[in-house]
């Protein structure tokens, strides 16, 4: 896809202007650190990705191996459990799209105080996944990958005595 192209990955909501899900969207925004609900649309659209392929995987026989395929993705993504079904990601939230976030995880390593300084560790380069500087706050972060996460060494913030390094939790 070129760059500058009017395809957005995000659906917005049918009616704008309710107040119980503005209220809803704004709590999530806080508390996941987002920029802007733009981010919680392209979660939910995400979601509603995910359970639509699991109701076409469900809705007819489909292939056992695609099925397989599928289930491993969200599990590898740490969005389901190891003895999860395809029948769960129906009941799957948003929050557990979002609890994948680069910027929840390095939030809940410890290795930031607030989620959005962890947003700002990631976005001013302090941040490397497996050896990869990232500077993308959304990047969805395999379990495998969680371990590596970690800062640069080049960073100032990779000394503990660091004032913006975050106490141990």
């Amino acid at each position: 896809m070129a760059l500058g192209s009017n395809t957005k990955f995000y659906e917005t909501p049918n009616h704008p202007f309710q107040g119980e899900r503005i209220a809803d969207e704004m709590g999530l925004t806080g508390q996941y650190g987002l920029k802007n609900k733009e981010e919680l649309w392209r979660a939910q659209s995400e979601l509603r990705g995910y359970r639509r392929e699991a109701r076409r995987l469900l809705g007819r026989d489909a292939d056992e191996r695609e099925a397989e395929e599928f289930l491993g993705r969200l599990k590898r993504l740490g969005i389901l459990g190891d003895e999860d079904r395809l029948d769960d990601v129906l009941s799957l939230e948003v929050t557990d799209v979002l609890e994948r976030r680069l910027q929840t995880v390095i939030y809940r390593k410890g290795l930031a105080n607030t989620v959005d300084q962890a947003r700002q560790f990631i976005t001013h380069g302090h941040i490397l996944v497996e050896g990869r500087r990232v500077s993308i706050p959304s990047k969805m972060v395999a379990v495998a990958e969680e371990s590596g996460i970690e800062f640069d060494e080049a960073s100032p913030l990779a000394d503990d005595l660091h004032p913006e390094r975050a106490e141990e939790r």
